[in-house]
């Protein structure tokens, strides 16, 4: 296969960081206006309840097979692993009706007048998540076999469809906030399959015609032809027939007992991992520890402070993934395998650490000093009065550094951990998942909302500690020390001290008289730290701008 991973990896990164900022800037301005006309009970009941709904049954029904089944195209053939992630499917409606039984009748609402918007809220989630998951089979081959401008161009398409069905519904009324928020969800999602379908059916259909130059098209332009088909001679799917799953005569052949193994061990991590991810929301739900009103606030702060998180850290943990998954053998010794793989996973894994090292330091220092300019911006003055949304906002950051480095460096141990190593974290994570419920629940009596904070801090530290001595080990025989990557420049770590002290100075000072001026002073500096990080790194920058503007791709294509 002649696809460069790392760079589709890179572009990847790129597209959803671009995406993911676009979306939640559409979020966060949505989220706004219903704050202010609709009511923070509202948005806590869909921000909270609902998207909770969603994401425990996408996590649970489709990460396990999405992981087991990315690295594993040149070791089964491909009706086994299209079988093996339309499982997916059958255990998406089980868990839906489970969660959906426990969310209307275990979790308590607490507000009547919004029982049957509710109650509908929850059967769409259910509905748009295994709807979604009738597509996981072809979002594994698009992403196996690069189709990344594709991928751009159903994130759009899903931004777009989800923001004009809310929209639509909620100025037609606005009491009818969560139907809105139900039918965008359905609504988004069919578009997103059904174009899932439309685009392979197109792509193989037309495939044979460009292997013969016959294929032409005013609409597709020749360069974007060339780089849907060129180098694609092991895309051996010849009908949408082949993406559905088919009986191979044994069910031993059907469904392959090792790749099983390995589904199965990431299943039993993902229950753990989701308490993880989404522990303080659960404690919200099943505890009267805070009402909606503010867990809606807690969640506007959260997602304020998670910014860096979902723009940029989410982005490269998936990419990089994918990218190490393809370069690093689960089953073989490091010295056993190709010398220029490990050679290159090992330097890329001690950038990626030293580049979201440094987004996390930069967020922490700034986010001390801007913490109330943000809020105040968001949600008014009167949002930040009480002072703890700027409390809240200010630890959050001391997180995003900690969840920095954890994503970074868990998501290398699961991309190259064996079966059994996975099958013995799991017991670890479990001892994890159950101490960082129990710190939440604690902490949260004593620190108030500041507690999930602190004992996610607490967890992710503890996690960061096994992923480091899990890499060191793997990497000790070999020369090389890709968690150097941790250890951030001193001038860049210099100029952020300065810079940190500069802003702060600058709130006590400007904020409250020339907001203006506060966030001008922080620019200023933002710019500086920039510099002297790219200054420390110059051989890295002039390395992707390089990677960046290369015209390969169109060279080649003038002279075929």
């Amino acid at each position: 296969m002649g696809r460069n991973l790392l760079m589709s990896s890179l572009e990847n990164a790129s597209f959803n960081i671009i995406f993911q900022i676009l979306f939640r800037v559409i979020t966060f301005i949505i989220n706004a206006w219903v704050i202010r006309n609709v009511g923070h009970e509202v948005l806590g009941i869909m921000n909270v309840r609902l998207l909770l709904l969603e994401s425990t049954i996408l996590f649970l029904s489709r990460e396990p097979f999405n992981r087991a089944c990315l690295g594993q195209k040149d070791e089964f053939s491909w009706s086994q692993i299209i079988n093996q992630i339309w499982l997916s499917v059958p255990l998406s409606c089980v868990l839906s009706l489970v969660f959906v039984y426990i969310w209307l009748n275990w979790l308590p609402l607490g507000s009547p007048e919004y029982a049957f918007q509710y109650a509908f809220g929850c059967w769409s989630v259910a509905l748009s998540c295994v709807l979604e998951l009738c597509s996981a089979n072809m979002v594994l081959v698009a992403q196996l076999f690069c189709f990344i401008k594709f991928k751009v161009a159903l994130d759009t398409l899903h931004i777009f469809v989800r923001t004009i069905l809310f929209l639509s519904i909620i100025v037609y009324d606005r009491s009818l906030a969560l139907i809105a928020f139900s039918v965008a969800q359905v609504g988004s999602i069919g578009a997103i399959v059904l174009s899932y379908y439309i685009f392979f059916y197109w792509y193989i259909k037309n495939k044979p015609l460009y292997a013969k130059g016959a294929l032409k098209s005013k609409i597709v332009p020749d360069l974007v032809l060339h780089r849907l088909y060129d180098n694609m001679d092991d895309f051996h799917f010849t009908s949408l027939k082949d993406f559905l799953p088919k009986y191979l005569g044994t069910v031993n052949a059907t469904f392959n007992k090792k790749l099983s193994t390995l589904t199965f061990s990431f299943a039993k991590q993902g229950v753990v991992k989701q308490l993880l991810t989404e522990g303080e929301k659960y404690v919200m739900s099943v505890s009267p520890v805070m009402s909606f009103s503010e867990q809606a606030t807690y969640d506007v702060v959260n997602n304020l402070g998670s910014l860096a998180a979902r723009f940029i850290f989410r982005p490269i943990e998936d990419s990089s993934y994918f990218y190490f998954t393809q370069m690093v053998s689960r089953d073989l010794p490091l010295h056993k395998q190709d010398k220029y793989k490990i050679q290159e996973s090992c330097s890329v894994l001690s950038q990626v650490c030293k580049t979201v090292s440094s987004i996390g330091l930069i967020v922490l220092v700034f986010g001390q000093s801007y913490a109330c300019t943000l809020l105040t911006l968001y949600g008014g003055e009167v949002f930040v009065a009480s002072g703890l949304p700027v409390q809240l906002l200010r630890s959050h950051c001391l997180a995003i550094v900690l969840l920095a480095i954890n994503g970074v460096t868990e998501c290398y141990a699961f991309a190259t951990m064996t079966s059994a190593q996975l099958n013995s974290y799991n017991y670890l994570m479990v001892f994890f998942s159950i101490s960082f419920l129990v710190l939440s629940y604690v902490l949260t009596y004593v620190f108030g909302p500041v507690g999930f904070i602190i004992s996610n801090c607490i967890n992710m530290f503890a996690r960061i500690m096994h992923s480091i001595h899990f890499i060191n080990n793997k990497y000790k025989d070999t020369g090389y020390k890709p968690l150097e990557g941790l250890y951030v420049g001193k001038i860049f770590l210099l100029t952020l001290f300065v810079a940190g002290c500069i802003c702060k100075l600058s709130e006590n000072k400007l904020s409250h008289s020339s907001m203006i001026m506060h966030i001008a002073i922080g620019a200023v500096c933002f710019f500086c730290v920039l510099l002297s990080w790219a200054y420390e790194n110059k051989d890295f920058v002039v390395k992707m701008y390089r990677k960046i503007t290369n015209k390969e791709d169109k060279e080649k294509l003038a002279r075929d």
